[in-house]
């Protein structure tokens, strides 16, 4: 894993300061989606309170040699610039086929009009363009993932940007 840019270990550091029981070690920075934005968009749903569920491709972990994320685990969620704008903690990790996922994680995704039928649209197409495996999609393959947004909080003002 490669080392954590400065702005993210910054991001950390100014969390660890606010919240001294973080660790100390910096998380895993990534972002939604495939283009600049379409992070955005995404973190902008997190932000305001929206979206806390997230789906990914058992595939593209394993293509990537990227790990699956466990329950527990804190994130630096980027914007499509690439800056550190939220922290994350998974609280549920569930391997679901993709004809098997449910109205509630859709829902949870806080895409489209949060359906089910919207849900499987998207991400079909997403991974039929994106996904980092060369098998791309197919009807038995997401993880599918809960969290919660640790930062920023309420009382920080957490509103999308414009």
């Amino acid at each position: 894993m490669n080392a954590p840019s400065p702005s993210v270990s910054g991001f950390w550091a100014a969390r660890r300061r606010e919240s001294p029981e973080l660790p100390a070690a910096v998380p895993l920075a990534w972002a939604f989606g495939a283009t600049p934005e379409h992070a955005d968009a995404l973190l902008d749903l997190v932000l305001a309170g929206i979206k806390d569920g997230t789906a990914s491709s058992l595939w593209d972990h394993e293509s990537s040699g990227e790990p699956l994320p466990e329950v527990g685990e804190l994130s630096v969620v980027l914007d499509g610039a690439g800056d550190p704008r939220a922290v994350l903690e998974t609280t549920e990790i569930r391997i679901v086929p993709f004809d098997e996922v449910d109205a509630d994680h859709a829902r949870a995704e806080g895409e489209g009009d949060r359906t089910l039928a919207y849900w499987r649209a998207s991400h079909e197409r997403y991974w039929r363009e994106h996904s980092e495996d060369e098998r791309g999609w197919a009807p038995d393959m997401p993880v599918c993932e809960r969290f919660r947004l640790l930062w920023p909080t309420a009382s920080r003002g957490r509103r999308p940007r414009s």
